[in-house]
């Protein structure tokens, strides 16, 4: 079995997309994933599954359509994956709280530097399927936008280690 991390976006944040966690948690074990623990309620899972990670995306999509009655859109990282994010953070010596991976199912456009729209003191840094960006003012108050072409998912250094140490558990 794999160790995975499902992030989900714009999951119980600004009042949108409302999911208890006790509810994603049993979403995960009904389709047969092992192991199912939640982070936070912002729509973080870690779990076993024999299924390849296209696979488990499609699973949780589906299953959070029919909850939610819309598309919600799911970023499937390995305990592996999560633990090299942690690993190569271009900003290590920024708080935790002050850098953020922004997770996406394809890899940064190739021109990252032209795309990137309200950049105040933010840096950021493309990876494989993710952009690390520092914001020394905090993400509240930037105004930084990567294009209307990226779908996302952010989470801090923080939440990203946890989830790491957890899916390696």
């Amino acid at each position: 079995m794999t160790s995975y991390v499902a992030l989900l976006r714009a999951v119980n944040v600004g009042g949108t997309g409302k999911l208890p966690m006790k509810e994603l948690k049993a979403m995960c074990e009904e389709a047969g994933f092992e192991g199912v623990a939640t982070y936070i309620a912002s729509g973080n899972v870690v779990f076993h599954a024999d299924d390849p990670a296209e696979k488990v995306k499609e699973i949780l999509e589906l299953r959070l359509a029919d909850y939610a009655g819309k598309k919600v859109d799911v970023f499937v990282r390995t305990a592996r994956e999560m633990r090299d994010l942690v690993d190569v953070n271009p900003f290590p010596d920024e708080p935790g709280n002050r850098v953020a991976v922004l997770f996406l199912d394809r890899s940064p456009p190739g021109d990252l530097d032209g795309s990137v729209k309200g950049v105040q003191d933010e840096r950021f840094k493309p990876a494989d399927r993710e952009i690390f960006v520092h914001y020394p003012q905090g993400m509240g108050q930037s105004k930084l936008s990567f294009g209307s072409g990226l779908v996302g998912t952010a989470r801090n250094m923080n939440t990203v280690a946890k989830l790491a140490g957890m899916a390696a558990g």
